[in-house]
């Protein structure tokens, strides 16, 4: 089975560019091995990483309720299995991983029902690959509603303020809660003036009960590129943020 990792926070702490610099380092030393998984119905890890965007399982979804008849479906499928089949467009094959994206689906409680069809979807793939990276969707949602799949190691991205620190502390609560038991769960704070944080900072993390992981400095680099419309995880080796993001995977034992 797969290591699974997945990287969650909320809106504005730069969890999709960690979680798309984590796919790009795995991708380089287990080439074709390595499922990136955007869970986010704001979809844009494939910006990040540079490639382009899959159909979405919502999509596939919505057009073969609003489209297919029992008349035209093929081989005599059910719509269930038809709708199944389908899902395998969703998966985009690059050269060093694949990419899975969730999006969104129109209606009521659908983002519950397309959760599940991701996680269906992740438990068909698991066996092919060596990693599995999930970034999730901003804030507490996929955390709340138990939707991810048995998950080995849960980063937990904050900015370097108390109010980030406390909104990880209480996603680390619902982790237990939930008893979703990851093996590993950790604490990443980015953006970091310099790479260092001030002493109420982590005094609050020790309050919160959190295992730091690494600190994650500002770095320019990810600016200049996003402003360029250039994929951030391309920036160069010698990069704070890429230097940080190699660091952390070794304490973690991904590398």
């Amino acid at each position: 089975m797969p290591k699974i990792i997945a990287v969650a926070g909320k809106g504005g702490t730069g969890k999709t560019t960690l979680c798309g610099l984590i796919i790009k380092h795995l991708a380089s030393i287990e080439k074709g091995q390595v499922l990136a998984v955007d869970a986010d119905p704001n979809s844009n890890l494939n910006e990040v990483l540079g490639v382009q965007a899959p159909e979405t399982l919502g999509d596939i979804r919505e057009i073969v309720l609003k489209n297919t008849s029992g008349e035209s479906r093929p081989g005599g499928m059910t719509k269930q299995e038809y709708m199944d089949f389908m899902f395998g467009d969703a998966l985009a094959e690059e050269d060093d991983f694949d990419l899975l994206v969730m999006g969104r689906t129109q209606g009521e409680g659908c983002y519950c029902f397309i959760n599940g069809i991701l996680r269906g979807q992740i438990d068909k793939y698991a066996g092919t690959y060596s990693h599995i990276v999930i970034d999730n969707e901003a804030g507490l949602e996929h955390i709340s509603r138990g939707t991810l799949p048995k998950v080995d190691t849960l980063i937990l991205v904050s900015d370097c303020s108390r109010r980030g620190i406390q909104a990880a502390g209480r996603a680390a609560i619902l982790v237990e809660d939930l008893k979703l038991k990851p093996e590993t769960l950790k604490l990443v704070i980015n953006r970091a003036p310099n790479g260092e944080l001030a002493e109420g900072v982590l005094e609050e993390v020790k309050a919160q009960n959190l295992d730091l992981l690494g600190i994650i400095p500002q770095d320019e680099n990810i600016y200049r590129y996003d402003s360029e419309g250039k994929p951030t995880v391309d920036v160069p080796e010698d990069s704070p943020i890429k230097v940080a993001v190699k660091k952390i995977l070794k304490e973690i034992n991904l590398t």
